[in-house]
């Protein structure tokens, strides 16, 4: 079972020249590839993973933090954890960068854990020699700018690292406490350990701190490795410091899991005295060990696993060599113990072992809680967008089926508004043809009815010309209400009935395109309570301005009357006329070519000819009186031209008897009913023509009005189009968004998944 263990300690390296002490000179940090750059490589790649992770971190809370408050794509409790996560990160990161191998060093006081890691240093720095000499903790650990200082725990000056003995030595009177820590800052090119994250920690005698708890608390709890340094002169007996031993490493155990422990048998070359014993000692401490290792400390599974774990060194020798190897010596200059180069080769082992354990310890369990970690919070970032992504997604689908029906809806609403528009358009003209009818036959039949309209008026009437004036225009406003009057009495009802039909079937199918809130603003559209009622402005006062009555007394018998009986008022009797005309030549500027130009100079041909006639007949009325009666004398005798004579007086007398102030009154209404008959003639088209106009405006107003509650109605529409529009791109960069920091969570585990894989399976 041992005999692999010595011939491990037997075997020596030859070199090229046949010399030992040439290959001896080869570190194992200086082969091609050291064990430790696993772990440098390790922290390199979970660094550069999780500056991704806070950058993911960082991306994803500030997005969560830019979507609205009144959104109800995320809750308040996703982004306290999101947010959580930030600060989570940036400390691992923290942790992270710091992050180093820590190999502590314990033992029995003077067993040499100094000399061990002075070996290590490949120079002497910190205190060593015979008794308690150290009586605090040392941490050494690489230099970033190549200088070697320290610092205390009291003060952050920089010191020269010479004066560690000063500090650190329990025999100065200045020395610190046993739990007090020193940092010394080696430079990389002296010892290339400490170039790959490697600290080293040298504590006091485990035998001599009455505060053991402290500082297993303080400065051991989070170390790899534990190398025990024990003194190969007396074997790990059943005593104090073994007691002691194994509570230091199940406190670690307890705490965290089991720890990783070397075990340095320093001082072997004292067996060089007794060569024949040699194999019997070493054999001796094995076992022992072996049994401490598996059975009392169990932090080896098989016996196997914990002699790989047991190695007999000299840390003098070792440190001495490579003193001799810095000044250019030999290795084995004022070394005479027998079996040099087999201690040394198996520090070297020790050195090897120590590397491949740390590293694989190191990554472990530095890193293993944090990648677990890390995926812990990737995945509930990720459970964040997801939930996010589905309530984005399902809130789109929402606002994109409201688009469609809104759309669908204003399409509809265009449609029927239309629709309805050309209705109303038909319906409108037709009520307003009916009206303009109702209007002019009615009109036309007061108009027959005139003369019983001022019958109707009793007013005093005279002659006198202020006194005409007065009561003509209290006759035209007399006219002027009884048409209105009866025009409403005829119209007014029927057509009010009409219009409110017509109103309450306009304002019946518009609302039913409007939406409910709306549809109380439509019903009250019918702008009046009392029934519509028509204006008809026929103005008798200006209508009739110019009538000029006539009311002189005229013989009905007379030659004037007469004539104007039988020819008409204002007309000359044909055979006047016509032998005024023989007298008269025709023009000779009418031409024969211009037909259009004869029509009208005959018509004032006659017209003249008219006046002159009258005017003849006028001015020999007497004198032709007078030869008439002269004619009939001596033709039928002067009997019966007085007789005749005497009736014709009487005729006279009695019309001028008979022409008082009534005949004048009858007279006056008479030649009026005649003038506001044609006039009010001349404005029947018009008169209709505005009260259809009336009705048309009414309904169309109305209509218009409906319609501006439709439009403000298909305006919403569309902003709320415009509105689901912008909500629905919002939603898209949302999706997008959260899709996008969904997969880059996916990526980021698989990264951790694979840096798993990479150094952290056992098989790796």
């Amino acid at each position: 079972m041992m005999s692999g263990q010595i011939q491990r300690s037997s075997s020596v390296v030859i070199g090229v020249n046949g010399s030992p002490a040439n290959s001896l000179s080869i570190s194992p940090t200086t082969a091609i590839q050291s064990p430790l750059q696993i772990f440098v490589r390790a922290k390199k790649r979970i660094n550069d993973i999780y500056g991704e992770v806070e950058q993911y971190v960082n991306d994803s809370c500030k997005f969560l933090l830019v979507l609205p408050h009144d959104s109800d794509l995320i809750t308040k409790e996703e982004l306290l954890v999101v947010n959580s996560h930030v600060e989570k990160v940036k400390g691992i990161r923290e942790v992270l960068l710091r992050d180093h191998m820590k190999v502590a060093f314990f033992g029995r006081t003077s067993n040499g854990k100094s000399t061990v890691i002075n070996s290590m240093l490949r120079e002497r720095i910190l205190p060593s020699g015979i008794g308690h000499t150290t009586n605090c903790f040392i941490q050494v650990e690489k230099s970033e700018n190549d200088e070697s200082y320290l610092i205390s725990e009291d003060s952050a000056e920089r010191k020269n690292v010479k004066s560690v003995s000063q500090l650190a030595h329990s025999l100065c009177t200045g020395s610190l406490g046993d739990s007090a820590l020193v940092r010394v800052y080696w430079p990389t090119d002296k010892c290339p350990l400490l170039r790959d994250d490697v600290v080293l920690v040298d504590s006091p005698g485990i035998d001599v701190s009455p505060n053991l708890d402290s500082w297993i608390d303080r400065h051991c709890l989070d170390a790899d490795v534990f190398v025990l340094v024990a003194n190969s002169e007396s074997t790990l007996m059943l005593t104090v410091s073994v007691t002691i031993v194994c509570c230091v490493l199940s406190t670690v155990s307890a705490r965290l899991s089991k720890p990783n422990v070397f075990v340095l048998n320093n001082r072997w070359d004292a067996s060089a005295s007794e060569p024949e014993y040699l194999e019997e000692v070493r054999r001796q401490h094995l076992l022992r060990t072996v049994d401490f290792l598996v059975d009392e400390l169990k932090v080896c599974g098989t016996r196997t696993e914990a002699e790989q774990r047991v190695f007999f060194v000299s840390a003098k020798e070792v440190l001495q060599a490579r003193i001799n190897e810095f000044k250019g010596l030999p290795m084995n200059t004022g070394i005479v113990t027998d079996g040099f180069h087999g201690r040394y080769f198996e520090f070297q082992d020790f050195e090897r072992k120590f590397e491949e354990c740390i590293s694989k310890s190191a990554v472990r369990t530095k890193f293993d809680q944090h990648t677990k970690r890390g995926k812990a919070i990737v995945g509930d970032t990720r459970n964040v967008m997801e939930m996010l992504l589905e309530r984005a997604s399902a809130k789109r689908a929402t606002k994109s089926q409201n688009r469609r029906e809104v759309l669908d809806h204003l399409d509809f609403t265009e449609k029927q508004l239309q629709l309805v528009t050309v209705e109303m358009k038909d319906k409108i003209c037709k009520m307003v043809e009916e009206v303009e009818h109702k209007v002019s036959k009615a009109l036309n039949d007061e108009i027959r009815r005139l003369s019983v309209l001022v019958d109707e008026f009793h007013a005093p009437f005279h002659s006198e010309s202020l006194v005409l004036q007065v009561y003509k225009k209290e006759l035209h406003n007399h006219v002027e209400a009884c048409l209105g009057s009866n025009l409403r009495a005829r119209l007014s009802t029927a057509l009010a009935l009409n219009m409110d039909q017509s109103q309450k079937e306009m304002i019946e199918r518009v609302t039913s395109m409007l939406p409910s809130e709306k549809k109380q603003l439509g019903l009250g559209m019918i702008p009046r309570r009392e029934p519509f009622e028509v204006l008809y402005r026929l103005n008798c006062d200006n209508l009739c301005a110019d009538f000029s009555e006539d009311i002189e007394f005229r013989f009905s018998f007379g030659i004037t009357s007469m004539i104007q009986r039988f020819t008409g008022k204002g007309k000359i009797p044909p055979w006047v006329i016509s032998n005024y005309t023989e007298s008269i030549p025709r023009p000779m500027g009418s031409q024969l070519g211009q037909p259009g130009q004869l029509i009208p100079q005959a018509n004032e041909d006659w017209s003249m000819l008219s006046r002159i006639a009258i005017a003849s007949v006028t001015s020999q009325g007497t004198m032709g009186g007078l030869l008439v009666a002269g004619f009939l004398m001596k033709t039928v005798g002067w009997r019966l031209i007085f007789a005749s004579g005497v009736v014709y007086g009487g005729l006279y007398l009695y019309e001028r008897l008979t022409w008082t102030n009534k005949a004048k009154e009858r007279a006056f209404k008479r030649q009026y009913v005649d003038h506001a008959t044609r006039k009010l003639r001349l404005i029947v088209d018009l008169t209709s023509a505005n009260c259809s106009h009336q009705v048309q405006q009414e309904l169309s107003s109305t209509f218009a009005r409906l319609c501006h509650l439709v439009d403000g109605t298909m305006n919403d529409m569309q902003g709320d189009i415009k509105q689901l529009e912008t909500e629905l791109r919002s939603l898209d960069e949302v999706a997008t968004s959260a899709k996008v920091l969904r997969n880059k969570a996916n990526y980021l585990v698989g990264e951790l998944d694979r840096f798993d894989k990479s150094f952290l399976t056992p098989d790796n």
